[in-house]
């Protein structure tokens, strides 16, 4: 009997093991992304249309299908809500098949809207509104995370055959065997990754925040102001807020508190994920053109908190060089009730030539958020260590930690094309030909060229012409932070071949700190008033200027100054600054000349010495230093500056004694849908014992190029206006596509519509009056009345240009001059 079980049981096993053989199971393993984002598709359908046998992704976008036999001839047909099905014609003889499959988005169909009260889509809309208060994260007194950053940069659509056959590639011929061609997609070659690692702490009232950057890996990139603006501080979405920043833009969140002015709402779909109901919600732009999204999000159905949410710019959005793009977030449960951001991702194409062209590049920003603490003393406790309200620490010598160190501490594993960058980037950094090409792309784009501790340039500076000076040359040497940390030399020499003159200038400076900024300048100047008050103002000292200059008398003085210049911040945006500044003024040409100017008796005419303080206030600024300069980002509050200055007769043969007061106040404002606003209001009064020349007065700036100013009075001549009292202001407002975006072909180009308007009212005193108006004076007296300009534009012309229509307004003309009272203005601005 025992006999007869064991036959019976090797009966058994042998055909177990015939079945397996003939009919071994086929299994499909799949995940599906988005073509673009590469983000996994949840919920995601993948069925084979004659067998019928189907999967839905998960919420990895990963699914398993298993058979008994592979379906020959059959079509596996793989659709989601919003993108364009994709039938695949299924040929597989493995047992076991693993694929990567993508799914391209379907473009926006902007359908009618349907009426308020009968949209369940609106309704629902609403409750997500009405519970925004709960679900967002800044609700909380304080919070802290850990969060890793990691940006990357492909060079996308690369065709290794054409690339091959260009000469001046030749060289870099090698890196093409690093370009990934496998997948589906476009070929591509990974080039650039950046990682940092980081604490953020944050604290609601009174609004504080602290991020700690502990490791970075930033190749190449040793500028600690750019360092910075890599963290997650300034790259802090919220899904939840009015306005979302898409690179220099703000567009109209989806969840703002009139987001349905701007959007159409729908309900797709409901699932379940670890046992929480999920509602699919979708969202399109009710208009085109305007700075809207596109997308869907899953909601809990309960707390109405978003769970997962992604954001596509919107059909016509006015976008330069941006052919796709997506932001996408995730949250997940901390603790029972409250959902927390969790995954951060920003995918962008660009094509800076086009869409047909071969050159575009991808770029991947993504953040992973961990060890999440909320409502904790230990965040009020680590808040305490920053001064300012924003603070971002770079730990010292973080920047070079091993492999060892990342693999243990990154939220996850970099991928094979990650791990590829690395690869690509050391081999780079060994090839002596493209160090040479990276070098000489950043000469040409910066204007300046560091050699071991000094740094020659600007380029554009070398040569111009002018009526005075005919060709001139000129020649920068400093040095740069490799020579000193604190100590900081430049100086420039330059010769004109028709006056036969040399000029110049030497400068030093010790830097105190960059963080609060505090410097002390000593310079010594010999050279001609080229006119460029403002930065961004064309002067005279310019390669392009002879180009653009206007038909109107030329005006020249030279100016001899001696300067010492003291300033310091807190972290609380307070800056002051204190100066002393010795200047003697010679006329040149078709201005009152120093012997027009009575003897002042221990002064010199045409001579002053002044010292000045200067009191700033800019809360929250950002900034970006390179070498010792540093560049206003701007602020989301107003900039204050007040300055107060007094002359002093007899010292260093200052000939006169003065009072002057000055007042700016200036902002940038975003104004979502509606554009970007910017506005300058000023005002200033000189007064003191006696009539003052002109080069102590007040010159309004005027502009005598046809390339356009912002802080100028474009259609004024330098010169032309003298004051020792005034109150004026500038706006400007840049509305985006404005009316260009009812018209296809406007809305195509990208077009942007602005407006501008330009006064100051003005006065001078008899006495003034009559001390300047000798000789060939060129000046004019507002006598209280207002200097008027308004204009139009359009911006964003081939992406990189701007056009300005100008009208002078006011005053009426003053015979016998011949007054100028409309024109055509150029500029140049790049901006996405």
């Amino acid at each position: 009997m025992r006999m007869l079980r064991n036959l019976l049981l090797a009966g058994f096993v042998l055909a177990a093991q015939c079945f397996t053989a003939f009919g071994q199971e086929k299994v499909l393993k799949g995940v599906i992304l988005d073509k673009q984002s590469d983000e996994p598709i949840p919920f995601a359908s993948a069925v084979f249309k004659i067998n019928g046998r189907g999967a839905l992704t998960d919420s990895l976008g990963k699914f398993e299908l298993r058979l008994n036999n592979w379906p020959v001839g059959d079509t596996l047909e793989l659709s989601s809500v919003g993108y364009k099905i994709v039938d695949i014609a299924f040929a597989y003889n493995q047992d076991t098949v693993t694929h990567t499959f993508y799914l391209e988005v379907l473009p926006p169909q902007h359908n009618a809207t349907v009426k308020a009260k009968y949209n369940r889509a609106l309704w629902f809309w609403r409750k997500i509104m009405a519970h925004k208060p709960i679900n967002d994260r800044r609700k909380f007194n304080n919070f802290s995370y850990e969060i890793y950053n990691k940006l990357e940069v492909d060079i996308d659509k690369v065709n290794k055959e054409k690339l091959g056959k260009v000469k001046i590639l030749k060289p870099f011929d090698f890196i093409l065997q690093y370009v990934d061609s496998t997948s589906e997609k476009d070929p591509f070659l990974p080039v650039y990754l950046i990682e940092t690692l980081s604490d953020y702490y944050y604290e609601k009232n009174p609004v504080r925040t602290r991020e700690v950057i502990k490791a970075s890996i930033t190749n190449g990139i040793d500028n600690e102001s750019l360092m910075k603006q890599l963290g997650g501080t300034y790259q802090n979405v919220n899904v939840y807020d009015n306005t979302i920043p898409v690179f220099n833009r703000d567009f109209v969140g989806p969840f703002s508190t009139n987001g349905d002015n701007f959007y159409n709402f729908k309900l797709l779909d409901t699932q379940y994920l670890n046992k929480k109901r999920l509602v699919h919600f979708s969202f399109t732009a009710k208009h085109v053109g305007q700075s809207t999204f596109e997308g869907d999000c899953w909601v809990n159905d309960t707390s109405f908190a978003i769970q997962k949410v992604t954001l596509r710019p919107s059909l016509d959005a006015n976008l330069n060089f941006i052919t796709g793009m997506s932001i996408i977030q995730e949250y997940k449960l901390v603790n029972d009730t409250t959902w927390f951001l969790y995954k951060d991702k920003f995918v962008a194409d660009f094509s800076p030539l086009g869409t047909k062209s071969n050159i575009a590049f991808k770029g991947r920003k993504t953040a992973t958020y961990r060890n999440v603490v909320i409502n904790d003393t230990s965040v009020t406790r680590e808040l305490a260590k920053s001064k300012s309200p924003e603070d971002i620490v770079l730990l010292p010598d973080k920047g070079n930690l091993p492999d060892s160190f990342w693999q243990a501490h990154r939220h996850e594993p970099l991928n094979k094309d990650e791990q590829t960058v690395y690869k690509v980037l050391d081999t780079l950094e060994k090839n002596k030909t493209y160090i040479h090409a990276r070098n000489l792309v950043n000469f040409i784009g910066t204007g300046v060229k560091d050699i071991g501790n000094f740094r020659i340039g600007p380029w554009y500076n070398w040569i111009s012409a002018n009526y005075w000076e005919n060709i001139r040359f000129r020649f920068d040497v400093s040095t740069n932070r490799d020579f000193s940390k604190h100590w900081y030399f430049h100086g420039y020499a330059a010769y004109g071949t028709g006056d036969n003159a040399l000029k110049g200038k030497i400068e030093g400076e010790y830097q105190f700190s960059r963080a609060p900024w505090s410097y002390i300048n000593l310079s010594f100047k010999h050279d001609l008033d080229n006119g460029a008050l403002y930065t961004g103002q064309l002067g005279s000292d310019n390669l392009l200027a002879y180009l653009f200059r206007k038909n109107v008398p030329f005006k020249y003085q030279r100016v001899d100054e001696a300067k010492l210049d003291f300033y310091k911040e807190n972290y609380h945006g307070f800056g002051l600054g204190i100066t002393a500044d010795n200047r003697k003024y010679t006329p040149l040409l078709n201005l009152p000349t120093k012997s027009l100017f009575p003897s002042v008796g221990n002064g010199d005419p045409l001579t002053s010495f002044e010292t000045s303080v200067r009191l700033r206030y800019a809360y929250e600024e950002h900034t970006y230093a390179e070498n010792f300069d540093r560049y206003s980002l701007g602020s989301d509050y107003p900039i204050v500056e007040v300055k107060y200055s007094h002359g002093f007769k007899g010292v260093l043969n200052g000939g006169y004694d003065y009072n002057k007061a000055d007042i700016i106040i200036s902002d940038f404002l975003n104004i979502t849908p509606y554009g970007t606003l910017s506005y300058n209001v000023f005002a200033g009064k000189v007064f003191g014992k006696g009539a003052l020349p002109y080069q102590l007065l007040d010159i309004q700036p005027g502009n005598e190029f046809n390339y356009y100013s912002n802080y100028s009075f474009n259609l004024m001549n330098r010169f032309e206006f003298i004051t020792d009292r005034y109150a004026g202001f500038n706006i400007e407002h840049n509305v985006g596509s404005g009316l260009f975006r009812f018209i296809k072909l406007t809305r195509k180009l990208k077009l942007r519509q602005l407006w501008e308007a330009k006064g100051v009212v003005g006065d001078l005193s008899d006495a003034n009056k009559q001390l300047n108006f000798v000789g060939n004076y060129p000046f004019s007296s507002l006598n209280g009345k207002m200097y008027l300009e308004v204009g139009t534009g359009i911006d964003n012309i081939f992406k990189l240009f701007r056009i300005d229509f100008v009208w002078r307004v006011l005053p009426q003309p003053l015979p016998p001059a011949a007054i100028q009272r409309f024109g055509v203005f150029f500029g140049f601005r790049l901006a996405l």
